[in-house]
Formats: structure tokens, sequence, C-alpha cells
């Protein structure tokens, strides 16, 4: 009896091991990202509102979303904007009360500039409250007021330069040059308008640089004793949520202007580079109105569908678990959700698609086939959502109905052996308990 149940486990254990599919959990980092064509329903350019400049971006500023889209990668000059970096350096290294010495340096700038268009009203070796400096550098846009911030930080404006692209490499500005602290032309002087939009969101979280370039009217103390009123160069300050920006213009540069606008709890920071400065100065203006309107007013459009497969796996499997071959399924993955996007040429091309960390084993991912994730990356902005893996057990089943029939012949037969062997071993113990009973 002992060897009768010995017998039938084994059998029984034969039987769950070549019947039972197997499970074995294989992780897999994603793949690379896959770019996938959007749904297109529009023609974009014709969406866009055309403008005079010749690069403009807007950006959504808590996201990172670039919604407005214009040539924005071109690299182009950025004149007097190059003051919002110098601000922020001198930000980062002096308080509001230090005295700021008048050099020599500070005498040659041309015009705007305290000296040209002041005359006499500050002398070399006289001093400036440094906020009253910051306002001279971003409310008037004097070239001197940059003159003096890079010296009395880095002792000359070429020293300063040095800390400026330091600067603009930590906040990720890579098509950027400065040379100059005021931005007067220098051909390897550049920036471009998406790296303006970096550039404003970091001047704009300074709390200095954002009080001051969001101030309409001021009144500065020259060498102690000469008040000056000024006021704002950025025309739209103040109108239609413009909360601060900084204008900008040489011949090279055309006129330049970065704003960040709020309306209804909502920033957007705005960058029109190389437009035009006309009879009345208000093309630039004109242009920057254009985008951040059309740009507060644009809904997300639809990128990619509910359903829609946005990439295919190929998972492993043996359909037993320790018989017969490896095989390997394409499994669709689909979204469980549409995915929206801003509409621009950008977005477009840079969009893609990440599976997150999942198993390449057949068996598992039909088991938890309702549970991957989708990440969805644009230039400076991503979203996670939900997919499935278009798989089910049945269909793995299904595909291998011959082989577990082929299997469960293969146990019948082992079993009719195994019990015929069990026959015969009884039937020879009980030949040899007769024939000892004869004798």
């Amino acid at each position: 009896m002992r060897r009768k149940r010995i017998i039938s486990s084994l059998l029984l254990a034969c039987c769950l091991t070549v019947l039972s599919p197997s499970a074995k959990m294989v992780n897999a980092n994603s793949t690379n990202p896959k770019t996938i064509a959007p749904k297109k329903t529009t023609d974009i350019s014709a969406k866009q509102p055309e403008i005079v400049g010749k690069s403009a971006i807007t950006v959504d500023f808590e996201t990172g979303e670039i919604i407005y889209a214009k040539d924005i990668d071109t690299k182009r000059y950025p004149a007097s904007i190059t003051k919002l970096i110098t601000g922020l350096v001198f930000a980062e290294h002096k308080q509001k009360n230090d005295e700021i010495p008048y050099t020599e340096d500070c005498l040659k700038q041309p015009e705007e500039s305290l000296a040209k268009n002041y005359p006499g009203k500050i002398k070399v070796g006289e001093t400036m409250n440094a906020d009253d400096v910051m306002k001279t550098l971003l409310l008037f846009s004097a070239n001197d007021a940059a003159t003096m911030m890079a010296d009395s930080v880095a002792g000359s404006s070429a020293k300063f330069s040095e800390l400026m692209n330091k600067k603009a490499k930590e906040l990720g500005l890579k098509s950027t040059h400065f040379v100059t602290p005021n931005g007067l032309h220098d051909n390897n002087h550049y920036t471009t308008a998406y790296d303006l939009s970096i550039l404003s969101k970091a001047a704009f979280h300074n709390d200095w640089v954002r009080e001051t370039m969001g101030t309409k009217d001021a009144t500065v103390t020259l060498a102690g004793k000469f008040p000056l009123p000024m006021t704002n160069r950025n025309k739209n300050l103040g109108k239609d949520g413009c909360i601060g920006g900084k204008t900008g213009l040489t011949t090279p540069a055309g006129r330049c202007l970065t704003a960040i606008y709020e309306k209804n709890g909502r920033k957007i920071i705005g960058v029109v580079l190389k437009s035009e400065y006309g009879a009345d100065d208000t093309q630039v203006f004109k242009d920057m109105n254009k985008i951040i309107d059309w740009s507060f007013a644009q809904q997300r459009s639809v990128y990619a569908e509910k359903g829609q497969i946005i990439e295919t796996v190929k998972a492993t499997y043996k359909p037993l678990k320790f018989f017969g071959p490896t095989k390997t399924i394409d499994v669709p993955i689909k979204l469980n959700e549409n995915v929206e996007y801003y509409a621009n040429y950008v977005n477009n091309k840079e969009t893609t698609f990440s599976l997150s960390d999942t198993s390449t084993n057949a068996w598992d991912l039909a088991k938890n086939s309702d549970s991957l994730k989708v990440k969805v990356s644009e230039r400076t902005y991503s979203k996670t959502y939900a997919a499935t893996a278009d798989i089910t057990k049945g269909m793995l089943i299904k595909a291998n109905l011959g082989l577990y029939a082929g299997a469960a012949i293969a146990v019948i037969v082992i079993v009719f052996l195994i019990m015929t062997i069990i026959k015969l071993i009884g039937s020879n113990k009980r030949r040899r308990r007769r024939k000892k009973s004869i004798f």
C-alpha cells in the first residue's frame, strides 16, 4: 500500500507539472521612448495668430507646457532682455541697501544711460543704493546700471559675463551665450525664445527681480541727492494681466519683449524676438498681446485617442511549466484615456510615449493587463496615463489548445503505464505468496 501511495503521489505531481502554465515574473525596463504621430484635426499654422516677430513662444508658467511656438530654437540677439539675468545674478550677490559705486567703465556706456541721458547727475566714485540700481536697470533699462552691477559683483564686465554664463548653464539655457551685462550687440551674445522663457521664469521666482520688473513707476536717487522719476518701458505692464517683463532693442536684435501675464489664477510667459520698432513703438506689444490672448483661450487637443495602440511589447512564455518551447507573442498596449496636448510644431515633433517598467512574461501581462502606465513627455512637461495590455489568459490557452491536447494524451499514457506497472507488481507479489504456501 505504501508503495502505491508513493507512486500515486508521483503521478499527481507529474500531471500538475506538465499541465501548469508558467507564471514566472520577468521584469523589464521601459523600452526607448516612442514617437507617435498626433491625431491631426486642424492645420496648426492656420490656428496660430500671425505676428511680425520672427521668433516667439508662450509657456504655461506652472506646467511648462509650450502653447504657442514660432521658430523658438533659432539663435537671436536678446538686446536689453539680457538685463534680466544681470539683475538675477546681482540679486544673488547683493542686498537692497548695499551702496554700489559708479565706475569709469560705467561712464563709457552709450545711451540709454544715466550719464548720457542725465549729464552731471552722477559721477565716477559716487554711489547709488542697490535697490535704485535694480530699478534703473529694469525700468529705465540703463546700460551703465548694468555695468555698475557687473563691476560691483565681479570687478569687470568680462568677469561678470562668466557668472552670467554659469547661471545660464544652471538654468539649462542650452543655446545661450552672454558677453555683455547690458545686451549691447556682440555676435557672440545670443539666445533663443525658448531659453528666454526659462530665464523669465527664473527671474520671476526671485523676489527682488519680480518686484522690480512689475513696478510701473518709481523714483530713484542719484548720488544721494538727485531724485529721478522713471517709468517702466514695458508698455503692456499693468494691462490685461501683464505683471512683469523686460524690453530690448538694438538694430541687429530688432524690438524684443519678454512678459509674464496672470489671468484667473493662471500665469503664462510670453517671448517675442526680432519684431519691429515702427513709428510709435507699439508693434512688439501688439505681437505679445496677440499670442498671449490666443494662448489663454486655447484648449488642449487630442494627441492620441483612448483605445489607440501606442506600443507593442514582445512577451515570452512557456505554455507548459517545464516542457515545450518558449514562445513569443506581440502584445499591443492600448491607452485607457485620451492623451491631450497643445498643438504646435514643437509638441508634434517631440512628444514621446514611454511604457513604465512591466513584465515581459505573457502570463503576467494577462493577469495584470489593466495596471500599466504610460508616460507622455513633451520638452519640459510630462504626464502619466493609464494603459491596458491587450491580452488575456484565455487568448494564450486558445493559442495552445493543440499542445495542451497532446500533453493531456501524454498524461493519460503515463497514467496507463504506471497503473499497468502497479498491476504487474501486485500480480508478482501474489504469485510469490502462493508459491510459499505450497512449500
